[in-house]
């Protein structure tokens, strides 16, 4: 009989970031503001472990109104017709027994109604117990994207040359998660 453990992705103290080069010499970095998700931890066989994350598309933050009013429409992630970014894992490479072990969770990332297989590679960052006698659990992940596969294409030449927006998207996460209290009948 397969023992489960369920924890829930506490978006109070959980980052979901990205960075991408601006005319090709400076990064800017935003953040998602609206996120859930959830682990399923299979005890026996942690491989089988599943992640599965749910985003809204009109919370992205980049600190200047203008720029998230453009990254919100259809030259980007055109959050009306396309409202949530979701990431669903397949497997998991890895284990996580102690602090600053490595693993791998590969999993498909959904942006504009395009599914695509991506790697995140994260860093177990520890278990404590909180003031409140709850469980919570610290995973670091970062990737790194290529937006035009998800038919994120917008961009403007540069008279110097290059580009205005990499097409490189750096992704990181610092995720904390509080285990579910099973609920018995």
């Amino acid at each position: 009989m397969a023992e489960t453990t369920l924890w829930n992705i506490d978006p109070a103290h959980s980052a979901v970031e990205f960075a991408v080069k601006h005319m090709m010499f400076t990064t800017v970095r935003g953040r998602f503001r609206d996120f859930t998700g959830t682990i399923e931890v299979d005890e026996r066989n942690p491989d089988r472990s599943k992640v599965s994350v749910e985003i809204a598309a009109a919370s992205i933050d980049t600190g200047v109104a203008d720029r998230d009013t453009h990254l919100k429409s259809p030259d980007f992630l055109d959050a009306e017709h396309h409202p949530s970014l979701t990431f669903r894992s397949k497997r998991i490479e890895g284990a996580m027994k102690k602090e600053g072990d490595r693993f791998r969770v590969i999993g498909d990332l959904t942006i504009r109604g395009r599914t695509i297989e991506v790697t995140l590679d994260c860093e177990y960052e520890g278990t404590g117990t909180d003031p409140w006698g709850g469980t919570r659990s610290g995973v670091r992940a970062t990737t790194k994207i290529d937006r035009r596969e998800w038919g994120l294409q917008w961009n403007q030449a540069l008279e110097t040359g290059g580009i205005l927006v990499a097409n490189e998207v750096r992704i990181e996460l610092e995720v904390q998660a509080v285990k579910a209290v099973p609920v018995t009948a």
